[in-house]
Order: C-alpha cells, then sequence, then structure tokens
C-alpha cells in the first residue's frame, strides 16, 4: 500500500505532532508516503466562497500531481480532506467544471482527470489496512484509557462514504481494538468553530467549552482528533474557556494516530505527546505489553 501524501499547512506548523505520528505510524505498519512535491494550500476556508473557480484550480493542482506519481491521496487535516474530496467529486460530476479547471491548470502544464481517490488516515487505517491488522501489529494495549473521540464536523460529512453521518464509528473501533474505552460522546461530530476563534472568538469558545464537557461529563480521560485545527482549538484555548466560562478543563487533546504510536510500540516522546500544550506523556504510561 503507497499513498500520495498531502501533509497540508497546518502539519508543517502547529499540527507537527501530527504528522510525525502519521509517518511513524504507517512506516511501521508498511503502508507507503511519498509527499506530493511542490504541493500548495488546499484554499479551504474563505477562497472557494471568493473565487470557485480559482479555488478548485488550487486544490485540482495538488491532485493532478498525485495522479502523475499513479497514486491515490492521502490528507491526515480534515479541512484538507474535505477540499480535495470536493474538488474530485465536482470534476467527476461536471464535465463542464472539469474543463474549466483544466483549462486553468493547462496554464502550468497540468491537467487532471479525477481519478484518484482521496481518503484520510483514519480511513485508510480501518478500511483499507484494516482495524484487525492495525490490533495485529499493536505491542502495547492502551490500557483501558478513557477517551473521547471526536471526528469533528468535516470527516464524514456530507458524503458519509467509509462511516455514517450521524454516528460514525471508526475511530472508536480503532481505539477500542488497542486497548482503549471510547466513552459515550453525543459531541463527536460537533463543530469546534474552525476559523471562528478569530473572528467571533465568544461564539467559538462557547463551541468548544460544549465539547469539551461532553467530553469530561462521560469520564474521559483523554480527547482523539483527527484534524489539527479542532486540536488547536480544543486544546490551546482551554485557560480562555476556564476564564470566561467558569470552568477548569485540563484535558489533554491528541491526534489519533499518536494513541495508535503508543500502541504499535513508540514512546510518547517519539509520539510528540510532550510537545502538546496540555501534557500528554503520561498516557504513555497507561498502555501496557501485549505481546511476549
Amino acid at each position: 500500500m503507497e499513498y500520495a501524501y498531502y501533509p497540508g499547512c497546518s502539519l508543517e506548523a502547529t499540527g507537527r505532532p501530527y504528522d510525525v505520528s502519521v509517518r511513524l505510524v504507517f512506516e511501521r505498519l508498511g503502508i507507503g508516503l511519498k509527499e506530493i512535491e511542490d504541493w500548495n494550500c488546499c484554499g479551504a476556508t474563505s477562497y472557494i466562497a471568493m473565487n470557485k473557480l480559482t479555488a478548485y484550480a488550487l486544490s485540482a493542482r495538488n491532485l493532478a500531481y498525485a495522479e502523475r506519481m499513479g497514486l491515490d491521496v492521502c490528507a491526515p487535516c480534515s479541512s484538507c480532506f474535505t477540499i480535495l474530496s470536493k474538488v474530485n467529486r465536482h470534476m467527476r460530476w461536471d464535465e463542464a467544471r472539469k474543463k474549466d479547471i483544466n483549462q486553468v491548470l493547462g496554464a502550468a502544464g497540468l491537467s487532471y482527470q479525477a481519478g484518484l481517490e482521496v481518503l484520510h488516515p483514519l480511513f485508510v487505517l480501518t478500511t483499507y489496512y484494516g482495524v484487525e491488522r492495525v490490533r495485529e501489529r499493536a505491542v502495547r494495549s492502551l490500557g483501558g484509557l478513557r477517551v473521547a473521540p471526536y471526528y469533528g464536523c468535516q470527516l464524514v460529512r456530507p458524503k458519509g462514504t467509509y462511516d455514517d453521518r450521524e454516528d460514525p464509528q471508526q475511530l472508536d473501533n480503532l481505539l477500542s481494538a488497542l486497548g482503549a474505552e471510547p466513552v459515550p460522546f453525543p459531541a463527536k461530530l460537533r463543530c469546534c468553530g474552525g476559523m471562528l476563534m478569530t473572528t467571533s472568538e465568544a461564539v467559538a469558545l462557547k463551541l468548544n467549552r460544549d465539547i469539551l464537557t461532553a467530553a469530561v461529563q462521560n469520564g474521559a480521560e483523554v480527547l482523539a482528533t483527527t484534524c489539527p485545527m479542532c486540536q488547536l482549538n480544543l486544546e490551546a484555548y482551554q485557560g480562555r474557556i476556564n476564564r470566561v466560562h467558569g470552568t477548569d478543563f485540563h484535558l489533554p487533546v491528541v491526534y489519533f494516530t499518536q494513541l495508535v504510536g503508543l500502541a504499535l510500540g513508540f514512546t510518547a516522546e517519539e509520539m510528540l505527546l510532550d510537545a502538546l500544550l496540555v501534557d500528554g506523556t503520561a498516557l504513555g504510561r497507561s498502555a501496557a505489553e501485549v505481546h511476549a
């Protein structure tokens, strides 16, 4: 198995622990990742609302390079995954749109025939590699660690191709197979507010407060996410949420691949759990050897 890897902007900055953990986990499982050469921003957030054709062409440029590699795309950021998937679908559905986008790409000597699949690492591990195969490669159990599995608002919507749109279970199943205990988490699909934290902070703080409250009230020791923006909002703003709303959150918010990495035998430091704002290194001590 091998994929064209699209890290996206966040994974080169605040989301570096996600990038490192994805690469190490995939390497240990024997899943190849070849980074797309000269990739560019997917155009997430406001760009599509401003100029749809330019935004679609911006994303399609990455897909065109992946198509040259002959590999399906793996995109860890939920926003990148959503945008790249959207462009891919629209170019399949709408021949006129596809022609217009390719005319733009043609100025750079590129074209894209929309023959690839765009996948998130969660679905690579659960749907294509297989949860049971991941479990078989585990050398440690997550020791009943109580985890709030947070999918966010973009991963399974709007299409729900790889999981249920209202009650997804792929992350729950993966964590359970590795010895964790996913807690009941009704906020698993709630929006973290994304970029609202920079434009309407009061609204975003409340959204994140509600998600953290649902995790803590259901006994979670850690929240596992699939998206760098969600991770940033839910972790970095806990102090501000506490001041504004009178709460007392100090909940580690980790990338799901960091927990998978612990089960595969990596240390907390190798998974960069010590690089998070709410230190997650203690989570490594919850893991216990499962094989002689």
